[in-house]
Formats: structure tokens, sequence, C-alpha cells
């Protein structure tokens, strides 16, 4: 597993990758997932790079990225 954007999020986001490889490889690859177990500490890493982005001021050019993106796509038109 790799890494983290955010050092201080490696421990949330390694909490996270183990619950869900084992989710995804005993239970959804089987056909008996009924919900996503994992959640709860995908929402905990979440929170943690989302503050991490935006003390570092990522969040606001992803946003724009994002924004441009949709701009480019609504211009392409059909592929």
């Amino acid at each position: 597993m790799s890494t983290s954007l955010a050092p201080e999020c490696n421990e949330p986001k390694e909490r996270y990758d183990s619950c869900f490889l084992k989710w995804y490889s005993e239970k959804f690859l089987k056909g008996t997932a009924t919900n996503d177990e994992c959640e709860p500490l995908f929402k905990e890493y979440k929170k943690c790079l989302d503050k991490a982005l935006k003390e570092r001021g990522i969040d606001k050019m992803l946003a724009d990225a994002m924004e441009n993106n949709k701009d480019y796509e609504a211009n392409a038109g059909p592929r």
C-alpha cells in the first residue's frame, strides 16, 4: 500500500486500505457484501486529508481544476 499525500494521514489511510482490501477480497468478490463496512474508516481518512489539503492551499487548486474540467467537458460535445 502506498502512503498518503499527507504524512499525518498515513495511519487512517493504512486502516482504511487494510479494511477495504479485506472486504473486497473476502466479501465483494464472493458476492456476499451487503454494505460498505469500511465507510467509517474512509470518512476518517478523508477528513484528515481534506484538512491537510486545506492547510496547504491545495483544496482551492483542486476545486479550480475540477471546475475547469467541467467547462471542458461541457464544451467538448458528444464523443
